[in-house]
């Protein structure tokens, strides 16, 4: 280049020698060299100086955009050959700007690049029509579709038909006029199943027009989280409509939420505030759920009881089943759920059912007189025979007064005696009205030796008749049961009649033993057990014999056992046979009463 056009170049340049050594540099690049040094130019230059000159010239081609780099400055350097002078000059402009923005460039098309190849969304560049000008990987992923494969496709043939049409239009508007839009639709996978989808969009309009040129989407799979919303949706509506009451609650004994029948049952008006559990549940029921409750819902997921809500508008008390449930949500907090199973149908039922088996039992009491009729005759003939008897000698004694002194003794001593056969008919008679009263059970703590030892003297007449003993082994101190009196002495007057026909027909017109016993099982059972010498039962005949209206009687309805173990369960109590090589076992539980609380009491009426 000449001197001149040199001098006037604005760009900084140097002349290098075929070697790269610099030979002259122009007043441009003094500017910038602020004094330096022909050596210190070099530092100016790129380091492969001397290679980049000599493949210069040889190849008689300008080398282009060499970069060189001086302490916080990039270079960007042009190598020119003379070959017929074997010189290079080589010019230079200062490019540290464009040449950090070109590496940020990269660096954010390398994350960018990145981001779309490892991305669970699908990120995806369309047309303004909606066709598919790229995606990135996760297309296969979330919608069965290599990228290659969508290029080229309008992005609404993927779209449910209910869909499509709405949501066009709506984003083609919110992008034309907002530049972007949100939506939320469903889109068919490869497999022919619909997702839902969720897709965040942004239009790149063209500088000068501003017209959307392009659409970048970023799309992601919401179909479990849709499918949730919807459930508890559901779950919701369900909770709402459930006719048994739901409460949302927390240990602290705070309610959050109560459905309608909740407020129904507890006499709540839709717009009440919500109680404390205290207000509706017994101390004794907030006390269980406090040393109870929470810790085994916590544990096993559920906790059930059986107690009475108290409605907050003074009516009366409601009896419920109580199942206290624990929830986890999605950030691992528990959560409580309390559903209370209205029971006022049940308690009606089961007092009906109730009152229909002591009409049974009292009808079968009936029938059990009517046949111990000759038996409970004799029993009563007997002292009134004695009292006949008295009376006449007593009369035959006043008439002898005046000639026989001792007289007087004599029919004291007669009337002493009519007092007292007179008293034993009158308690058989006591004893035969208690049996046959009619009426609700009383339910009592009672001394089980008294009633056994009453049951034995109703069945005692017949028992001798069939030469049947009676061997009655009741410890002295037996604990209480409750119990009803009458229903527990008519279990007992059952099976020991059962037991004495069972020996009649085992040894017909021979002696035989009953065994009568009672023991205390324990702190919480007291067992009496009935053992026969009859001919016992075969397996086939075991599993039947506590069901109604099955008999190996003749004349026999099949009620008696069956309703025997009605009345001892509902008593809480147990009744069971066990077969023995000589005979049968009867053996009938009851709680004792310090085991458990006792039934709920009932009057007696007439």
């Amino acid at each position: 280049m000449p001197a001149t056009l040199m001098h006037h170049d604005p760009h900084p340049s140097v002349i290098l020698d075929a070697e790269g050594a610099p030979l002259r540099v122009n007043p441009a690049l003094e500017v910038v060299l602020a004094g330096a040094t022909r050596e210190q130019v070099r530092a100016w230059l790129p380091g492969n100086l001397p290679e980049l000159v000599r493949a210069c010239l040889q190849q008689q081609r300008a080398i282009e955009h060499v970069e060189a780099q001086y302490q916080d400055q990039v270079w960007l350097w042009t190598l020119i050959p003379d070959v017929d002078g074997q010189w290079v000059l080589a010019r230079g402009r200062e490019a540290s700007q464009e040449w950090m923005a070109e590496r940020e460039a990269a660096k954010a098309r390398r994350l960018y690049r990145l981001i779309t190849e490892n991305t669970t969304d699908l990120i995806s560049r369309h047309t303004p029509d909606g066709r598919f000008l790229d995606a990135s990987p996760a297309s296969w992923t979330l919608l069965g579709y290599w990228p290659q494969s969508l290029r080229g496709t309008r992005a609404q043939r993927l779209f449910h038909p209910d869909d499509w049409s709405e949501v066009i239009h709506r984003a083609r508007d919110a992008l034309h006029v907002d530049g972007y839009y949100t939506m939320t639709y469903r889109i068919r996978h490869q497999c022919g199943h619909y997702l839902w989808f969720e897709t965040a969009s942004r239009a790149i309009r063209e500088t000068y027009t501003g017209a959307v040129v392009e659409v970048v989407s970023v799309s992601r799979d919401i179909t479990a989280r849709v499918q949730a919303e919807e459930n508890k949706r559901r779950l919701a509506e369900v909770v709402e409509a459930n006719p048994d009451p739901v409460l949302f609650i927390d240990p602290q004994g705070g309610v959050s939420y109560l459905n309608p029948a909740a407020r129904r049952i507890l006499g709540l008006a839709p717009s009440a505030g919500m109680p404390a559990l205290s207000a509706f549940l017994s101390r004794e029921d907030v006390a269980q759920l406090d040393a109870i409750g929470w810790g085994r819902a916590e544990q096993q997921g559920l906790w059930s009881t059986e107690t009475r809500l108290l409605p907050l508008n003074d009516q009366p008390s409601v009896p419920v089943s109580l199942l206290l449930l624990a929830h986890r949500s999605t950030a691992g907090e528990r959560f409580f759920s309390l559903v209370a199973r209205d029971m006022r149908e049940r308690e009606l039922r089961e007092a009906q059912q109730r009152q229909h088996q002591d009409e049974m039992a009292h009808t079968a009491r009936l029938v059990t007189l009517g046949e111990l009729a000759s038996g409970i005759a004799h029993e009563i003939n007997q002292p009134l025979a004695a009292v006949v008897n008295y009376a006449n000698a007593s009369q035959r004694y006043l008439h002898s007064l005046s000639s026989n002194p001792q007289a007087v003794d004599r029919v004291a001593q007669g009337l002493e005696r009519i007092t007292l056969h007179a008293n034993h008919a009158a308690e058989v008679i006591t004893r035969l009205r208690s049996f046959l009263r009619k009426g609700r059970r009383n339910v009592q703590a009672l001394d089980v030796s008294e009633v056994m030892r009453r049951a034995v003297s109703l069945c005692a007449w017949e028992a001798n008749a069939r030469r049947v003993t009676i061997e009655q082994e009741i410890p002295a101190h037996l604990p209480r049961v409750f119990a009803d009196q009458v229903l527990l002495e008519q279990v007992l007057l059952n099976l020991l009649r059962n037991a004495i026909e069972a020996n009649g027909e085992k040894r017909p017109a021979e002696p035989s033993r009953i065994r009568l016993q009672a023991q205390a099982l324990g702190n919480s059972r007291l067992q009496i057990s009935v053992l026969d010498e009859g001919p016992g039962v075969s397996q086939a005949q075991l599993h039947q014999l506590f069901t109604p209206f099955y008999t190996s009687k003749a004349d026999g309805l099949g009620l008696g056992l069956s309703m025997s173990r009605s009345i001892i369960e509902g008593l809480g109590g147990e009744l069971e046979a066990h077969p023995q090589p000589h005979g049968l076992l009867m053996c009938c539980t009851l709680p004792l009463m310090g085991a458990a609380h006792p039934p709920e009491q009932q009057q007696e009426s007439d």
